[in-house]
């Protein structure tokens, strides 16, 4: 009887990796794990053939909702390529794709009916994601298995991303080239009237591959997540949310095809995941604006331990829609190989938010296109007056401090290793609302030029070594504050 208790609660912890929370840096509320009957059912069971060619949607509803009659459990998914629409969870289920087994989302844009949901910090009626829960609890993915939401049916692609001959193949099938904008499986649009332009419902209402809204208890371990036609993996305003050795993965030159986007959820562990991906890799949100401020929700009580990135526009990344704000943010031990750019923290004027205590140590990058740490609160944004972000001379030109300025503050960077990037640092805060309390120490940068900081106050620099070949190595001016390099 004691082994067969002993057993039963080894399946619910789901194979618990343990986090050792004496060595956070703030004190981490404990992240529980979902609890999941121990049963199963397996999808062929349901009338699923795993070729790639017959339809299964109908048997993974007829599943989940098999289990959710008998209070949930196990769906295992078997090898094979099982071809469906969107896959609805219910609470306490556990979706086990097993080694050799591929999800492949159709691409019929009428298998995915349109929902009301969030993207990029706003509310949005887009399609349903492929991988799709909501307010549920105790949820999980599992498994080595594969999904693919097969994206290139859905996103447009830029023609600047491309060398000619890539273009040239990528424009070879169906689809219309719309200023310098190719957009996959388009007709011309007879509802604009206009010949030659394309259908942009499919680019505009594409889906995030995973979104998993209002859920407690979540879980994605060992699959792989891949080529979403938007977001891959999007836990919004979750708790007790543990990502563990997924991979995630989307073509470099993939329109708006970040990794993670964790938005207002509260105590996540991310743990040993490897993300490529063709936007920003690892990235924390919680709304943009007027919108994401009514929220009231930061993003809060996140580890991040383990990762590696490799293509992505940022490798860890703050913002750019952080109006609700985050605090209590670790980030330790992880590597970025030959992203854009390393660390990334991004915000503007309009959106509000406050960040604070960011804790990020033992960083390891190499071959960085751009700068290893930036941060920016000008993003995607024209500055005061003048023609350069920093250029804000005109003191009447300066807005005064409301809850549309964000602020960011009380950031802590230690043991960075960067082997080459075109830039060390570059900090350029808001004059309204300067860059304030950072202190980074123990680190070394080898890149082309160094740091370069405007807008920030109370910035330490111990035993910082930066190697650059070109220019200054550290250049201020008079917008920074109480700067010291010890």
């Amino acid at each position: 009887m004691k082994k067969t208790l002993l057993s039963m609660f080894c399946a619910l912890l789901l194979n618990v990796t343990l986090f050792a929370a004496d060595r956070c840096p703030f004190p981490m509320p404990e992240v529980a794990r979902p609890s999941i009957p121990n049963r199963s059912v397996t999808l062929t069971d349901f009338g699923a053939v795993g070729d790639g060619g017959t339809l299964c949607t109908e048997a993974f509803a007829k599943a989940m909702q098999a289990l959710a009659k008998k209070g949930g459990g196990r769906l295992v998914v078997p090898a094979g390529i099982w071809l469906t629409g969107p896959i609805q969870f219910e609470s306490h289920c556990e979706l086990h794709v097993e080694n050799g087994a591929l999800v492949l989302f159709t691409a019929d844009f009428d298998a995915y009916p349109m929902v009301e949901t969030i993207y990029e910090g706003k509310k949005s009626t887009r399609k349903m994601s492929p991988l799709w829960a909501y307010e549920k609890e105790d949820v999980a993915i599992t498994g080595r298995g594969s999904f693919d939401g097969q994206g290139q049916y859905w996103r447009p692609s830029k023609k600047v991303k491309f060398t000619s001959a890539q273009w040239q193949e990528l424009t070879s099938g169906q689809g219309i080239e719309f200023k310098n904008i190719w957009y996959p499986d388009a007709k011309a649009d007879s509802l604009a009237g206009k010949p030659g332009q394309p259908d942009m419902r499919r680019a505009l209402q594409r889906p995030v591959l995973l979104e998993f809204t209002r859920c407690q208890r979540v879980l994605l371990q060992e699959a792989t997540f891949s080529n979403s036609p938007a977001w891959n993996v999007h836990p919004f305003m979750c708790e007790d949310v543990t990502l563990e050795r997924i991979n995630v993965r989307n073509p470099w030159y993939a329109q708006n095809g970040d990794g993670l986007d964790l938005e207002s959820c509260n105590r996540a562990i991310i743990k040993d995941c490897t993300f490529d991906v063709g936007d920003d890799a690892i990235c924390i949100k919680s709304g943009k604006d007027a919108e994401g401020r009514s929220w009231k929700r930061p993003c809060q009580n996140v580890v991040i331990e383990g990762c590696t990135v490799l293509h992505g526009h940022g490798g860890f990344v703050i913002g750019s829609e952080m109006s609700s704000g985050a605090r209590n943010i670790w980030v330790h031990n992880c590597v970025f190989n030959g992203t854009d750019t390393g660390l990334r923290m991004k915000s503007t004027r309009g959106r509000g938010g406050l960040v604070e205590n960011i804790y990020i140590d033992h960083i390891y990058m190499v071959d960085i296109a751009t700068d290893a740490f930036t941060f920016d609160l000008y993003y995607a944004n024209k500055p005061v007056v003048g023609n350069s972000d920093k250029d804000t001379s005109s003191a009447d030109a300066v807005p005064a401090v409301t809850e549309e300025t964000p602020s960011f503050r009380n950031l802590y960077i230690s043991d960075i290793v960067c082997q080459g990037a075109a830039r060390a640092v570059w900090f350029n805060g808001l004059p309204e609302m300067p860059l304030s309390n950072l202190e980074m120490k123990n680190s070394l940068f080898v890149c082309r030029k160094g740091a370069e900081m405007h807008y920030a106050k109370d910035i330490t620099f111990r035993n910082v070594k930066i190697q650059n070949s070109d220019g200054e190595t550290i250049s201020t001016d008079q917008t920074v504050t109480g700067f010291s390099q010890k």
